[in-house]
């Protein structure tokens, strides 16, 4: 029980934090507007909730995987259907398995599977991750003719995976923007291109 309620907690901010998200640059700017989030981002409306809905779905099925749930760190994050699963399991099977799970799903286009076969990582180490995306997230925020909200960035021992629907040009930026960060040891592109 108690585990459900950290989980119902825990996928709650999911869905509210990429809408504030959305809305930072707007509010540092001094202006208001409603639906921000669905205005700046390419994706349609449903489709961001659709990719939300993915997220919990495919994040409550492989917790609800005993094995999965016991011995492994995996995250789902999807964008515009597209699937990047990260973190760690302690046997390929089991990373293949989560892989199937999260296949499974009709509104799941495609998914890139990028979890690792070791041992779960530390606390300590997911922390310092958080704070790496943090990092690539404010300088894109901040930089000029670069919007941020058209990239989704994830973090995991120290490796950054930016995923969203840019332009090549885009594309470029944001890899220059987190290879900035200390901490970034790895870059890896999992955009899809509008041009």
């Amino acid at each position: 029980m108690k585990t459900r309620t950290l989980l119902m907690t825990a996928l709650t901010g999911a869905l509210i934090f990429p809408l504030l998200q959305a809305c930072a640059p707007v509010v540092v700017g001094g202006a208001a507007a409603t639906g921000t989030a669905v205005a700046i981002d390419r994706r349609t409306a449903g489709t961001m909730v659709d990719d939300q809905a993915v997220e919990l779905k495919t994040l409550d099925a492989i917790l609800s995987d005993k094995e999965l749930y016991e011995q492994t760190h995996i995250s789902s994050t999807s964008f515009n259907g597209l699937v990047l699963l990260t973190g760690q399991a302690p046997r390929a099977e089991l990373r293949e398995r989560a892989e199937r799970i999260v296949s499974a799903y009709p509104e799941v286009r495609r998914v890139v599977n990028e979890i690792t076969v070791s041992a779960p990582n530390s606390v300590m180490t997911r922390t310092s991750d958080t704070w790496i995306t943090t990092k690539v997230k404010t300088l894109m925020f901040a930089e000029k003719d670069f919007n941020g909200n058209n990239v989704k960035v994830v973090t995991e021992n120290g490796t950054v995976y930016l995923m969203g629907l840019v332009r090549r040009a885009e594309s470029d930026k944001a890899v220059a923007i987190a290879r900035q960060v200390k901490g970034v040891q790895r870059v890896v592109k999992v955009f899809e291109y509008i041009d």
